[in-house]
């Protein structure tokens, strides 16, 4: 019992101190320099949610609008805070998963259609350069198509789209923001292997002038994720349910081949957090608060959505909350 008053007075305290209505914290409410971080969808894993969107953020600051992950999904989601493709200053990947990436194409081809000569740099791990060049190369057709008027000039799509491709320890300084990535433990190919020198997947830390916020992106538990989240304000962490997206994935895909199950089985059970190991990544850093994302689990309307809770302030004491999609912190 005193688990479950520690963790609602948790949750009672971040809603009451972070969370705001999308509609105000579009109108820039707020200490700009602070930034505004909006969960733009947080769902966890591949399989389709109807309640949550793909994993994308927005981060407000400075005037400026930037992604962080840019999920199926994420050119409607915008539309909502008042963001239009066009408007999009930078775009920032964690990793190269098609769930974290899977708007991209969306968000490039829109800004093709509405004229959007504004530079958009997307910033990602290794791979990132390649995966932008490919999304380009399928724009080909409709761009050279483009609305179908007879002697229109054509237009190049590929115009002041710019990819700075980050490794774990990069710095980049970004509109008064500094962001740093640190590898996580998402993959875990052998060390000095080629997939490994090939691809990482990132982590971000947004130091903003009010207030410092760390994204996991996708991770298991990881040292380096701990020493770049040190003292943050806000931690975004992902979190799932293991067991319970195992069985979901299982019943999505039947018949899925057994090497591909288990697979898909290791990936899950060690490449992502659980609830605990959310709370043991906020209290081993420090950091003022919690706002967890791509969530695959039991949702709150379910009486063992409690368990997540109790699973995160049985080691962590701060405030924390299980974000739904458009929430602002």
């Amino acid at each position: 019992m005193a688990c479950f008053r520690q963790v609602a007075v948790g949750v009672a305290a971040m809603l009451t101190a972070l969370a705001a209505p999308v509609g105000a914290q579009s109108g820039q409410s707020g200490s700009d320099s602070e930034g505004i971080w909006i969960t733009l969808g947080t769902a966890g894993g591949p399989v389709t949610n109807p309640r949550r969107s793909q994993p994308a953020n927005l981060l407000r600051f400075g005037g400026k609008d930037y992604l962080v992950d840019v999920g199926d999904g994420t050119a409607g989601q915008i539309s909502r805070v008042g963001v239009q493709s066009k408007m999009v200053d930078a775009v920032f990947i964690s990793h190269l998963h098609f769930d974290h990436t899977g708007g991209l194409a969306a968000l490039l081809g829109l800004r093709f259609q509405t004229s959007s000569r504004d530079p958009l740099t997307i910033y990602g791990p290794p791979g990132t350069g390649e995966m932008v060049d490919g999304l380009l190369a399928s724009m080909v057709p409709g761009a050279t198509a483009n609305y179908g008027v007879a002697g229109a000039p054509p237009v190049d799509h590929r115009a002041n789209i710019k990819v700075v491709e980050l490794r774990g320890g990069d710095s980049v300084t970004v509109d008064g923001m500094t962001v740093t990535a640190a590898s996580n433990t998402h993959y875990s190919f052998p060390p000095g292997s080629d997939l490994a020198q090939r691809f990482q997947a990132l982590s971000f830390r947004f130091d903003l002038p009010g207030r410092s916020i760390v994204y996991t992106g996708d991770t298991g538990p990881s040292d380096a994720v701990v020493n770049l989240a040190r003292n943050a304000d806000l931690l975004v962490a992902e979190m799932m349910d293991i067991p319970l997206t195992i069985e979901r994935m299982s019943k999505a895909n039947p018949g899925m081949p057994e090497p591909m199950l288990k697979s898909m089985q290791t990936h899950l059970s060690e490449h992502h957090l659980s609830p605990s190991d959310v709370g043991e990544l906020a209290h081993a850093a420090g950091v003022g608060s919690v706002v967890v994302t791509h969530f695959s689990g039991w949702e709150a309307d379910d009486p063992r959505h409690f368990a997540y809770l109790q699973g995160i302030g049985a080691v962590y004491d701060g405030p924390f909350v299980i974000a739904s999609d458009m929430d602002a912190f």
